[in-house]
């Protein structure tokens, strides 16, 4: 295989659709995001910028700016994951003295919580194994470590996710938009190839858990039908 074709499989984009221009903008986007998380819950507190910034918000903004039409980059995901799974862990490590037993223990009832919840966000299993493990943040704010600093975090992060995907022009929270086309190429309001229940019985057939809301994921089948009635109209 030639080299130029095995740099293009190595550093081909993993996430569909997605191109340089985009990944720099979810970089300027968590630069932006997660210096004002800090900022501003220093400010509000009179605390410096270590004690009030945890770690999961890194992973969070990585959602929240390079994938925010993720089901699990939206607002109730980023701060129900997070606040609710570092409640988890903090209840955890006052119930469960082995240290190894807890750690597991947080991060596998943090999913259990989010899940029931609708609020499944990876970064949230930090959270619960911080709460565990401890630290100068968890040692200096104690029972409040989920409110103060998690819940601080997160909300003011997805404030800053709002309002710069609103500047960029992008859905955030995400909202499916309808499908469009080629210009002059009329798409059929209801293409007939498949029904929406079709999907519903295909994703239970899977039995597997994908990483599309329901309605983008029918959005993405409207849009391959229509770039295909587009495609065979030119052609004739």
């Amino acid at each position: 295989m030639p080299p130029r074709q095995i740099a293009s499989l190595i550093f081909s984009p993993i996430l569909a659709g997605a191109s340089l221009r985009e990944r720099l903008i979810a970089g300027l986007g968590a630069l932006i995001g997660i210096s004002l998380t800090g900022m501003l819950a220093g400010l509000m507190t009179h605390h410096g910028l270590s004690p009030l910034l945890v770690a999961p918000m890194g992973a969070s903004a990585v959602l929240v700016f390079a994938v925010p039409a993720s089901p699990l980059a939206q607002p109730w995901s980023v701060i129900g994951g997070n606040t609710l799974s570092a409640a988890v862990g903090l209840l955890v490590v006052y119930l469960v003295p082995e240290p190894i037993i807890a750690t597991g223990l947080a991060v596998s009832l943090a999913i259990i919580v989010m899940s029931v919840a609708r609020c499944l966000h990876p970064p949230g299993g930090a959270a619960a194994l911080m709460a565990v493990l401890g630290g100068g943040t968890v040692d200096a704010w104690g029972p409040l470590f989920p409110i103060m600093p998690v819940l601080l975090n997160a909300v003011v992060l997805t404030i800053a996710g709002i309002l710069f995907h609103r500047i960029c022009g992008r859905s955030y929270p995400h909202r499916p938009a309808p499908a469009v086309t080629a210009p002059n190429v009329p798409v059929p309001p209801k293409i007939p190839n498949f029904e929406e229940e079709d999907v519903d019985a295909a994703l239970a057939h899977l039995d597997e858990t994908f990483d599309i809301d329901r309605e983008d994921l029918i959005r993405l089948m409207r849009q391959v039908e229509a770039e295909h009635i587009a495609r065979r109209t030119a052609l004739k």
